[in-house]
């Protein structure tokens, strides 16, 4: 072959060469993609395990390549075109094995699980030779979005996995979302959601803003905020800023700040600001079990992270409960079986009436301001209110909380309040609850165990109470007659029992509460003023008080089925002698106690008939048989006797020497209560 002949062939080959790539180019700028739309839709819908369609116009044009890929692109590679995808009315369709009957229905619901008027994206043409698709931008205009998930958990948003692994992979670097709308059917979360998204024009930092409304959980709960126009896929580096406000009743949730990778949901960094009637009703929101209290304001900064092991920070927030100021830290940690929370809350000025709602003993207008219903009965002292163990075993917990100064209207005062509760599989236990009062201290060690093993809503208890050290003058002050008392109280008691709320608990209580006294004094005039001597009253203010030496106190109650019965109850004194006998009922809420008081010497009137106390705790009836004035004598040392303090066995030592008499009352109650197992009745 002649020279002449292989320039002519090797110009031919280098012809068709450079054709090959023209006509490529010319048969996509030419080729109509709308009939080649039932082959992209086939292939789709069995990637994604669902229907996939575009229904409206499917074009192709070249462009120059989106604005921040050139400069990342050098040389020529930068001067090729990038090709375009424009797809309008496209459909999606819900995955064929969610069941239609299961779903929640809203307003606009329909059997697709998106549609988009128009998608538009390009795409980087060399990319495609690594088997690879990289996608730099996507615009989604007016996407309609409906998320599905029934009784069953099956949701629509789930992807199937392919079978087998492809060769090719998509990169995804940034959304852009223009006007649209999202709707959140959810059986499990007892969700109807709809949040309707508008573009922002002239906002520096937010791109949209959207407009949230529906039902969670069976109530209204609406919202708002704003977000970052862009959401970027890959390069996260960049704060994705987002403003949010949510409001259910009267619960509200706002935050500012930013996502550094919202894909992950990772690197949140927030200020959080919560208010509500009570920290109960958070739990709709969030699903984290808090107690119910008084109308709340807390702010503080928020971080965490969101997955299978993610993890929130409430740091340095501080807030109101009621009239109470409360600051700390708090961590909540997702983990298996159940998420932990911890911390440690901290009051520096804390009323003691804000605590009231934790146990229900707060006021019917109370209740009514928080959201539940007033059903104390008018005739009971005891509340009715049942705690909601049903959540319990949804969440574990580890808090640390203390008040360093405690507000009472009543003359007690309380100095300090501590506590440990910790809650593991629907256990709760307070170890211990302490209060520093009246120069002593109150401490208890109580378990509450709610994991539904007795019965549903059923809690098993069992509760001891330690009181040391308790001035009698410090514990009523008012009264002006023990300014010269030297006496403490001490006691211990010992219950368990199985209910769910205060009155059931000790309605069924067993156990055993004790009291002992050994030689102390205390204010002659006192014990004149609850039924010793009421003429004794008279001389006694004219020539001021005198101390009366108290050789002993026993008292030994017996408590089988909430009923408290007196095994031994007497005071012993250079004066006088008290002996108490009968039954408290915490079932019935009844008193039935004759209290026969024995004067020793010469007094002007002496009173030596018994008193009987009866009646119901709210209006309790006491009839002596010495006439009317016998009558104030005997409601006061009624009073007396049923005051909680007294009920927590009172003990005055000076560790003096006792007579014998009292060294033998005193061996017979002389050993700790014991109380039997939760539910089981002391023999």
């Amino acid at each position: 072959m002649t020279i002449q002949g292989h320039t002519k062939t090797t110009l031919t080959v280098a012809i068709i060469l450079l054709s090959i790539p023209i006509v490529a180019v010319i048969i996509l700028l030419t080729l109509d993609w709308n009939r080649i739309k039932p082959s992209i839709n086939a292939h789709v819908s069995e990637a994604i395990g669902r229907p996939f369609s575009i229904r409206g116009d499917l074009s192709l044009t070249w462009k120059k390549s989106p604005a921040g890929q050139s400069q990342s692109i050098e040389g020529w590679r930068s001067r090729i075109p990038w090709p375009y995808l424009l797809a309008q009315n496209i459909q999606i369709g819900n995955p064929p094995n969610l069941n239609p009957d299961l779903n929640l229905q809203a307003p606009n619901a329909s059997s697709n699980m998106a549609s988009i008027k128009q998608l538009t994206f390009a795409f980087d043409p060399l990319a495609l030779v690594a088997k690879k698709i990289v996608i730099p931008i996507l615009y989604l205009d007016t996407p309609t979005i409906a998320l599905v998930r029934n009784a069953q958990a099956q949701n629509n948003w789930t992807l199937s996995k392919p079978d087998k692994a492809s060769a090719w992979q998509l990169e995804l670097q940034r959304i852009v979302l223009t006007k649209g709308r999202i709707h959140l059917n959810d059986a499990l979360k007892r969700a109807i959601v709809t949040v309707d998204i508008e573009t922002l024009n002239n906002d520096s930092e937010y791109g949209v803003e959207w407009q949230l409304h529906g039902k969670l959980n069976g109530e209204i709960i609406s919202g708002n905020g704003r977000a970052g126009a862009v959401l970027a896929l890959q390069q996260q580096t960049t704060p994705f800023p987002i403003m949010a406000y949510l409001r259910q009743g009267e619960t509200v949730i706002s935050v500012v700040g930013s996502v550094t990778r919202p894909t992950d949901l990772a690197a949140i960094d927030m200020r959080l600001a919560l208010s509500g009637l009570s920290m109960a009703r958070l739990y709709a929101l969030t699903g984290i079990i808090l107690p119910e209290t008084p109308p709340f304001a807390t702010e503080g900064h928020l971080l965490g992270t969101l997955g299978p092991k993610g993890s929130w920070s409430y740091q340095k927030f501080r807030g109101k409960v009621g009239s109470s100021d409360i600051n700390g830290d708090l961590n909540f940690l997702l983990k298996e079986p159940r998420p932990l929370l911890s911390g440690s809350i901290v009051s520096e000025s804390l009323l003691f009436s804000d605590l009231a709602p934790i146990i229900g003993i707060d006021s019917a207008s109370s209740k009514i301001t928080r959201g539940v219903p007033a059903i104390q009965p008018s005739d009971k002292i005891l509340p009715i209110e049942t705690f909601k163990t049903e959540r319990w075993t949804s969440i574990d917990a580890d808090i640390k909380f203390s008040a360093n100064n405690i507000i009472r209207k009543e003359a007690l005062a309380i100095n300090k309040l501590t506590t440990k509760l910790h809650l593991q599989d629907g256990v709760l236990t307070l170890l211990p609850l302490n209060f520093e009062l009246a120069g002593g201290s109150l401490s208890s060690d109580i378990t509450l165990d709610g994991s539904a093993r007795t019965g549903k809503n059923a809690i098993q208890a069992e509760m001891k109470i330690k009181a040391r050290h308790l001035k009698l003058k410090q514990m009523f002050p008012n009264l002006q007659e023990l300014n010269a008392s030297l006496g403490e109280v001490n006691g211990d008691a010992s219950l368990s029992a199985v209910g769910n709320s205060v009155a059931s608990l000790l309605g069924a209580s067993n156990g055993e509460v004790k009291a002992l006294i050994n030689q102390g004094t205390i204010s002659k005039l006192l014990l004149e003023e609850i039924g010793l001597n009421i003429g004794s009253v008279v001389f006694t203010t004219l020539t001021g008080d005198k101390q009366v030496k108290l050789n002993c106190l026993a008292a030994d109650f017996d408590v089988r089925n909430g009923l408290m019965q007196t095994k031994r109850f007497v005071v012993d004194t250079d004066e006088a002698t008290l002996e108490i006998n009968g039954s408290i009922n915490l079932k019935q809420e009844q008193l039935d106690l004759s209290i026969k008081p024995k004067s020793k010497g010469v007094r002007v009137i002496s009173l030596r008939a018994p008193i009987y106390v009866h009646g119901n705790f709210q209006h309790p009836s006491v009839n002596v048989d010495k006439g009317v004035m016998a009558m104030r004598a005997g409601g006061a040392l009624a009073l007396a006797t049923l005051t909680p303090f007294a009920a927590l066995i009172p003990l005055i030592s000076t560790g003096q020497k006792q007579d014998s008499e009292c060294a033998t009352l005193l061996a017979e109650v002389n050993r700790k209560p014991v109380a039997p197992a939760p539910g089981k009745t002391k023999k």
